[in-house]
């Protein structure tokens, strides 16, 4: 079975067709459970309404859960993803529309990955998506093309500087969900920290086609961007650019606190070093960055690393 994992917070605008969305898909041996985290007392109501719906219509493969306290994106998918007790697990964001095939096209690459590595490996799946507006109008075909993102870079090193995995198209197996004993504190989103565990201790794969209509609207947690404005907004706010990178290290020092003993004695030095990078001279760092892989996807990128690093 595959346990969609959808983390729900102030969703009642776009979760009834989100919902559909992934009943409608080819595969059919799932189980939704939607992990309410909003607080408003008028969200909530609206959103048992939509949910009472949609439990009536598709019955014991809707399940919602009202949070008794207010957890955050990141804690929410995760302790989402511990709670499951399905073989495969997929998270799903409360505002998108997936392909009928999404799940059935993620499963098959998975059970090849299980094939070649092993299903005690901890395997992760990602998929590209398309980008569309609130309304569901295109706004670009691929967002890792649109963000100028290098997917063939999925080692550790990178993965410390630069998520590349969009959660919403992820499937995580048991053996990577067994992996998460310990929800974090410092991850800056949950796909990242699962992309970061999958890296150290297991494989990344990647479909390159996209699975879903990833929408882009006011409330996004994180989203699609374009790309020049990206560079634009990062060359002109270098301070800001230092603040994101001095989060990813704390990022790394927290995985380095929690898996540095379970880790190739090579891996927890490439994860020490990253961790403790600001504390080194100047001229270490820039060395550091090229020496050991700690790059981002694209030459303005990696321009704006040297500015600020």
């Amino acid at each position: 079975m595959v346990e969609i994992v959808l983390a729900a917070y102030n969703g009642e605008k776009y979760i009834k067709q989100q919902i559909e969305s992934i009943m409608r898909n080819t595969y059919e041996d799932i189980q939704l459970t939607i992990y309410d985290d909003a607080r408003e007392i008028g969200t909530s109501i609206a959103m048992t309404d939509i949910l009472s719906v949609m439990i009536e219509r598709y019955g014991e493969k809707v399940t919602y859960k009202k949070n008794i306290e207010n957890k955050g994106c990141t804690r929410n998918f995760l302790e989402g993803l511990q709670a499951s007790t399905a073989e495969y697990v997929m998270f799903s964001d409360q505002d998108d529309y997936w392909n009928k095939d999404k799940i059935e096209a993620t499963l098959k690459k998975m059970k090849e990955m299980e094939r070649i590595y092993g299903k005690d490996t901890p395997l992760v799946v990602f998929t590209d998506a398309i980008v569309v507006d609130s309304e569901l109008n295109l706004i670009s075909l691929s967002f890792h093309r649109s963000n100028h993102l290098n997917i063939t870079r999925l080692d550790l090193a990178h993965l410390l500087m630069e998520n590349k995995l969009i959660g919403c198209t992820m499937m995580m197996n048991e053996a990577l969900k067994k992996k998460i004993t310990t929800i974090p504190k410092k991850a800056r989103v949950h796909d990242w920290w699962i992309a970061l565990v999958a890296a150290a201790f297991g494989k990344i794969g990647y479909i390159e086609k996209a699975t879903i209509l990833y929408r882009q609207h006011e409330n996004n947690v994180i989203g699609n961007q374009e790309y020049s404005s990206y560079i634009k907004q990062r060359m002109e706010n270098l301070k800001s650019q230092k603040e994101v990178i001095d989060a990813s290290m704390r990022q790394a020092e927290e995985f380095l606190e929690i898996y540095g003993e379970q880790m190739k004695k090579r891996q927890r030095k490439l994860v020490e070093r990253f961790a403790y990078l600001n504390t080194r001279s100047w001229l270490y760092r820039r060395y550091a960055m090229y020496c050991y892989g700690y790059r981002k996807s694209g030459l303005p990128r990696n321009i704006g690393l040297l500015l600020v690093i």
